[in-house]
């Protein structure tokens, strides 16, 4: 079993050299403190401009305000054993409307004096090291090879057309969880998150996380591979839009309920997505019902886009995968996801609910006998790093900081509803 949040908070201060100095004993008595989210109203959403389509929108034959019980045989490419490993029936949910508003082209400025470009180098310097991402040559030596991928996640929600506050589940339209992959040599020190370009928007029509092996639930890439600025311009914002039958209709912004740490993980016949939360610091009613908890994992299998699925499930297009990724399916309807398999927009996955993530953080025989870190160590190292940074930062509000959005336009991190 993966060690406490307090002994993650230990191994960050022993690995924060910023923590440690700053703040003394100070920062490790109040790190463990709980973060309230704003529980002020927020003002009004930002409307958008330009009608943008997303992926959800386009899936065939989704029923517009009833959920149907689909199920699905399915052989997993690992020729595993049957029973949790397999997935099974999941449901579909009302697509969200989403808006798309022209991108800020940075300026450029000429004519520099020796004046200005001392000034300019003093506030590069500034930014460079507001970059939390810091790279460790011996972080990435000791790293333990189940780990495939680690980074940030964020979840999010979207409130159904015309509801800008949700009261539960059944008002949401869709959920989503964005991955922000990190290099493998990286920690985190304080400061906003480089956008490495490389985030993954996930979009779950289900609404919630599988809570059980009972749950499995498909799962879409809507976005691969893309900047901040783009999830900022084409999902987050919400948008008016215009019906013949209803007239101006207003789809909300998003709703940030999470944000933590992630690893992809592999056990050799199965991959996991495993997740250690950081804000809240403490999950609320909202964070329970969405089935978002402290730490929490998934079997995690991507599906063949050559074969067929429910048609309540199934997207227009599937994923531009390669010849070599197509080969990796040997034919099967399923297989162990791995990172690259998540790199394509409309990639199809599916999350098989687990009781704890010990399975997902269960170390490797060859790591062990090597003297690498066990997977749990390294995520709680991770956890540990991530709450000094956002305690450091801005509380339950770096998840603003951290997408360049201002907290005016959106609502704050959800806990009740």
């Amino acid at each position: 079993m993966p060690g406490t949040r307090s002994s993650a908070r230990i191994a960050a201060n022993g690995s924060s050299p910023n923590s440690s100095q700053e703040k003394g004993s100070s920062a490790k008595a109040n790190v463990g403190s709980k973060r309230k989210a704003d529980a002020e109203a927020s003002p009004e959403s930002k409307r958008g401009k330009k009608e943008q389509k997303t992926l959800e929108e386009t899936m065939q034959g989704v029923d517009a305000e009833k959920s149907s019980e689909q199920p699905e045989e399915v052989q997993m490419a690992s020729d595993g054993e049957g029973g949790d490993d397999q997935p099974a029936n999941f449901k579909d949910e009302q697509p969200a409307e989403n808006e798309e508003d022209e991108k800020h082209n940075e300026d450029n400025h000429d004519g520099h004096t020796k004046e200005d470009d001392k000034s300019e180098s003093k506030t590069n310097t500034a930014e460079n090291t507001n970059n939390a991402i810091e790279h460790s040559p011996e972080r990435e030596k000791m790293m333990p090879s189940s780990i495939l991928e680690k980074g940030i996640i964020y979840f999010f929600t979207r409130g159904r057309v015309g509801i800008d506050e949700p009261e539960s589940v059944q008002d949401i339209a869709r959920s989503y969880f964005v991955l922000r992959p990190l290099p493998t040599d990286a920690k985190l020190g304080d400061g906003k998150i480089e956008d490495l370009k490389n985030n993954r928007l996930c979009a779950l029509p289900k609404k919630v996380l599988p809570k059980s092996g009972r749950d499995r639930f498909m799962t879409f890439i809507e976005k691969a591979n893309v900047t901040i600025q783009d999830l900022k311009d084409n999902f987050m914002q919400g948008s008016d839009y215009s019906t013949q039958t209803a007239g101006t209709r207003h789809a909300p912004p998003v709703t940030p309920v999470g944000e933590g740490v992630y690893a992809i993980t592999t056990t050799g016949r199965e991959s996991h997505l495993a997740y250690l939360l950081t804000i809240p610091s403490e999950p609320g009613e909202v964070q329970e019902e969405m089935g978002i908890r402290s730490k929490g994992s998934f079997v995690l299998s991507v599906k063949n886009p050559s074969t067929s699925g429910p048609a309540n499930a199934s997207l227009p297009q599937g994923p531009d995968y390669p010849k070599e990724i197509m080969e990796e399916f040997r034919g099967l309807r399923w297989t162990p996801a791995a990172p690259k398999f998540l790199d394509y927009a409309n990639a199809q996955f599916l999350l098989i609910g687990e009781s704890d993530v010990s399975k997902a953080l269960e170390p490797s025989t060859k790591d062990e006998k090597h003297g690498k870190e066990k997977p749990e160590e390294e995520m709680e190292a991770l956890e540990g790093e991530d709450e000094l940074r956002v305690k450091h930062l801005s509380g339950d509000d770096t998840i603003f900081d951290d997408l360049g959005i201002s907290q005016k336009e959106y609502p704050g991190v959800q806990t009740t509803w």
